[in-house]
């Protein structure tokens, strides 16, 4: 076999790290075992912190989220596809919702957009958001414009969605369908990533993707309504079984098998920018998915059909494009034209690269920020106290993961161009969709937008990187810096939730 294709039992350190799991233990350090600690730590954390956003968080508070329910309040009525609708501004997209949900997105939209400064509380009036949540939902309907997650497909709303036909199943108020169609993202989250994280649980690698998964703003988002939640948890999970397949030359159990070929066909379905983090899975070898004969193509043709469920919806999507201009301020609506930014860039590619590195120069402290956690539309930063304590998790979880013998540098190159092209989509994307021609930088970029690629890379990294850290007579590191691990991003997530429910509430 090539080097490229070979498998390999396990190293000593691995070994390792699996007797560590697997040796006697009572009843409970059993059930952790077998499950990873990672995952238990991550359903714990991710949990309990992903509720506390959840039913703190004002509602229509998060990310766009007043747009993400109007697209999943579609979703869960059968509207799989783009709807235009009326509006005098121009060319707009969106769909009903409940009159009472619609009186309650109007009152958040004021009071976010016009809170008071410190040191008064952002929120104004509790008194109204709890009289507006105990409203009935009848059968009136508004329409409301959301022209910018009418872009999206169907596939991140579809927990939202179930949400929201459970609410209604119970006959629930406009504030607690809001909450359990937050509850319902916040339970894929942890099921999708919790898988991600078991698949890994014989590895020490599995606490970088622990501490990519309990970030401030993972969590943040995984407690509100918003696409990213299916699809943070979507590429965690392919790249937690990239990681295991190709990067350890582990092998992949089957229902392992079965996730990784679903996530190549919806993960392109998600958000654009991720399709190619998608299409990797290409590069795992047929043995270690326990694929022979001609089932050693499935992986080409999820890839394939993800490919072309991408370029199908884009193509589906593509007029809502003419709208997102009217999410500007309004003497830059009509500013943002698609067409005419692409021909700049193929016409001009360096005044693109131009805009590129200014935009990084202006912008990349925000996007570092970001990257731990913007809190919705209350623009609260995480404080510095949990971006010192990620950091912390991060460096610890880079130095005890395995050293990496595979895949092969041909792969491991491909994997490394991958992760750059995707983040050259994000800027792309934005510069397109959504940033004003001739505008003197690239807008809207988020550094919450580089999660999905966060394990990814530093899997490149640790190809390469032979530094690790080692405990006594040069083993691997013990349990102590697992606890470590988790402490630190138990203290981002309580001074985080501590910020947010000052600046918000107090």
């Amino acid at each position: 076999m090539t080097a490229g294709t070979e498998t390999r039992s396990a190293d000593s350190e691995q070994t390792a790290g699996r007797s560590r799991l697997s040796g006697p233990r009572g009843a409970g350090k059993a059930l952790i075992g077998r499950a990873g600690p990672a995952t238990v730590a991550f359903t714990l954390l991710a949990g309990i912190f992903g509720l506390v956003f959840a039913v703190m968080s004002p509602p229509f508070w998060g990310h766009d989220e007043l747009t993400q329910f109007g697209r999943a309040y579609q979703v869960a009525h059968g509207g799989l596809l783009p709807a235009e609708i009326e509006d005098g501004r121009g060319v707009a997209y969106g769909g009903e919702v409940p009159a009472a949900v619609e009186a309650l997105m109007g009152f958040a939209l004021d009071d976010y957009t016009h809170n008071p400064g410190e040191p008064f509380p952002m929120v104004a009036e509790p008194g109204t958001y709890q009289r507006l949540s105990e409203a009935p939902v009848t059968d009136d309907k508004k329409i409301v414009w959301f022209t910018n997650t009418a872009a999206y497909s169907a596939v991140p709303y579809i927990p939202n969605a179930i949400g929201i036909r459970f609410a209604e199943l119970v006959d629930a108020d406009a504030g607690t369908l809001v909450r359990l169609t937050r509850l319902s993202g916040l339970a894929a989250y942890l099921l999708v990533v919790g898988f991600a994280l078991w698949a890994l649980r014989a590895h020490r690698i599995q606490w970088l993707a622990f501490t990519v998964a309990v970030l401030p703003i993972t969590v943040f988002q995984a407690g509100t309504i918003t696409a990213d939640t299916l699809t943070n948890a979507l590429a965690l999970l392919v790249s937690a079984l990239l990681v295991k397949g190709l990067f350890l030359g582990d092998r992949l159990g089957r229902a392992e098998t079965v996730a990784v070929l679903a996530t190549a066909i919806l993960l392109p379905l998600c958000k654009p920018t991720y399709v190619l983090l998608a299409l990797l899975v290409v590069l795992i070898p047929a043995e270690r998915l326990g694929l022979t004969g001609w089932r050693r193509w499935l992986t080409w043709v999820c890839a394939a059909l993800g490919a072309l469920a991408f370029a199908v919806w884009m193509k589906i999507a593509a007029p809502t494009g003419e709208g997102t201009s009217l999410m500007r301020p309004r003497d830059q609506w009509y500013t943002v034209d698609t067409g005419e930014q692409l021909t700049g860039i193929l016409t001009g590619p360096f005044g693109f690269l131009r805009t590129f590195w200014e935009s990084i120069l202006r912008r990349d402290q925000e996007w570092f920020t970001e990257f731990f956690g913007e809190l919705g539309f209350s623009y609260i930063n995480v404080p510095a106290t949990a971006i010192v304590a990620c950091l912390l998790a991060f460096a610890l979880a880079v130095g005890i993961a395995e050293r990496f013998e595979l895949p092969d540098l041909r792969r491991t190159l491909v994997v490394a161009l991958t992760v750059a092209a995707s983040v050259a989509m994000i800027y792309v994307t934005l510069y397109m969709s959504f940033t004003p021609v001739g505008y003197y930088i690239i807008d809207g970029v988020q550094g919450r937008y580089f999660i999905p690629l966060a394990i990814v890379f530093f899997a490149v990294l640790l190809r390469w990187m032979p530094l690790r850290l080692r405990g006594p007579g040069d083993r691997p590191p013990g349990r102590g810096a697992e606890w470590t691990i988790v402490a630190a991003a138990l203290i981002a997530l309580v001074t985080t939730v501590s910020k947010y429910h000052l600046y918000v509430w107090a």
